[in-house]
């Protein structure tokens, strides 16, 4: 791998563990302890020399789904709050709050299928933009 993936690649990583660390509760913190765990492990092959990182927060009200759509790129996604139902390449998946789950970045849909509102944390790998 070259040193150029290396280098964007260690961007993403960065900047997810900061988000992921930013979740916990600044009590917790205060208080001096931290627990960690590892909540996704995935290979993954880049889609181009140069990559464009985003982070996402996205909050949906109780009930709301989103169209049919895409994103520009793959990545995983963190659930911070209540409970979302995940439609993507033919499969249903419900995730909730603390779960990880890796989007293709392919057609999909999102429910808010909890009574609460719920938080999901987008994290997007794509081509960078010429």
């Amino acid at each position: 791998m070259n040193r150029l993936k290396l280098k964007y690649m260690g961007a993403f990583f960065g900047i997810t563990l900061a988000a992921l660390l930013a979740a916990y509760s600044a009590e917790s913190i205060a208080q001096g302890s931290m627990d960690r765990a590892t909540l996704l492990d995935k290979t993954v092959e880049l889609p181009s020399e140069q990559v464009n990182t985003k982070v996402m927060r996205v909050k949906f009200t109780p009930g709301f789904k989103t169209p049919w759509h895409t994103h520009e790129g793959p990545g995983p996604r963190y659930v911070v709050k209540g409970t979302l139902t995940v439609v993507e390449n033919g499969k249903t998946n419900i995730f909730k709050a603390g779960d990880v789950f890796w989007e293709t970045g392919s057609l999909m849909s999102v429910e808010n299928t909890g009574s609460d509102p719920a938080e999901l944390i987008i994290f997007e790998l794509a081509p960078a933009k010429k």
